[in-house]
């Protein structure tokens, strides 16, 4: 295997998939002379070209529009925002369209098409760079809703985002795009809508997604020193929630804490929760406890940022109140 950053797994999965395959395009801001606000497109457009490579005006509702309208005629659009936050500006385009239109065509139309960029905070962008909209588009049916973790996975959920005929919801992390890995060299894709335990244990399980996944494990680290063994669940996917994964890890486990970056109200956190309400109540021994972020616009002053988000302290303050040890 190769070990790569997760800026370059995914720069790798989209030279694979654009020499694969000559209807996959990109197209977003800043993505081809300057080459992506995160380099993700570095020399691309020196490869591909303009036809290929489509650097746009500062219209996300204008350019995700537009890329619509080349999936519905066959082309496969990658469409990078700059950071998720942006994508709010083309809401209508997203659920009202991309979303619906195999459902309002009766199985006519497809969407093939991708959305990827920036989610989520920790790199000192303010209130308006940094939201977590995961659980913002995991609302709406039609759409498949993806964060990686690792450079492996980052690269392998893309290429299946890319060969899919529905639209994707790609969200990375900026804080994760310096990370390194190992990564297969090989042709490999990953299923949506399948979780992987990142680490066993026995006594609670703990679920994540996205970066939180790496928090989760360090608190594992340190809960292990002190005998308490966490099994802990990358999610992977959003939508569909592989619920069934959950499910078999807390029926042995017992107890769970679900965690994520974003806000505490209305949040994914919640949905996971109800998830194991629902399907493995009668195997909980505790309630279901929550990590969030906190509930304010995210600081721009870095000691304030740090503390707005969750972190190992409070995933092992979370497992110790599932096992009264609080």
């Amino acid at each position: 295997m190769a070990e790569l950053t997760y800026r370059d797994a995914l720069r790798s999965a989209l030279i694979e998939e654009m020499d694969h395959d000559r209807r996959v395009v990109l197209i977003g801001e800043d993505i081809g002379v300057y080459q992506g606000t995160f380099r993700v497109t570095a020399d691309l457009l020196k490869r591909y070209g303009p036809g290929r490579v489509i650097d746009t005006p500062i219209s996300e509702l204008g350019f995700v529009g537009a890329a619509i309208g080349m999936a519905m005629l066959g082309l496969r659009p990658v469409v990078e925002v700059m950071t998720w936050n942006f994508s709010l500006l083309a809401m209508d385009q997203i659920v009202n369209n991309a979303a619906k239109l195999r459902y309002f065509s009766g199985g006519q139309v497809n969407v093939p098409m991708v959305i990827r960029g920036p989610n989520g905070a920790g790199v000192q962008l303010s209130a308006q760079h940094s939201q977590s909209l995961e659980a913002t588009y995991a609302h709406f049916p039609g759409l498949y809703v993806v964060a990686p973790a690792t450079p492996a996975e980052a690269k392998g959920l893309l290429r299946t985002a890319i060969r899919s005929d529905d639209p994707v919801i790609f969200l990375e992390n900026a804080a994760l795009y310096g990370m390194k890995g190992e990564v297969p060299d090989s042709d490999f894709a990953l299923p949506f809508g399948k979780a992987a335990v990142a680490r066993s244990g026995r006594d609670v399980t703990v679920v994540a997604y996205s970066r939180m996944v790496f928090a989760a494990l360090t608190a594992a680290e340190q809960l292990a020193a002190e005998g308490i063994e966490a099994e802990v669940i990358n999610l992977r996917c959003l939508r569909p929630l592989d619920t069934a994964t959950i499910v078999e890890s807390v029926s042995r486990t017992h107890r769970a804490v679900v965690v994520q970056e974003q806000w505490k109200p209305f949040g994914a956190a919640a949905e996971i929760a109800m998830r194991i309400y629902e399907d493995a109540f009668d195997q909980l021994d505790a309630p279901v406890e929550r990590v969030t972020g906190a509930d304010v616009p995210m600081p721009y002053a870095r000691t304030l940022e740090v503390r707005a988000v969750p972190h190992e302290a409070d995933i092992v303050a979370a497992v110790k109140k599932t096992l009264g040890k609080d």
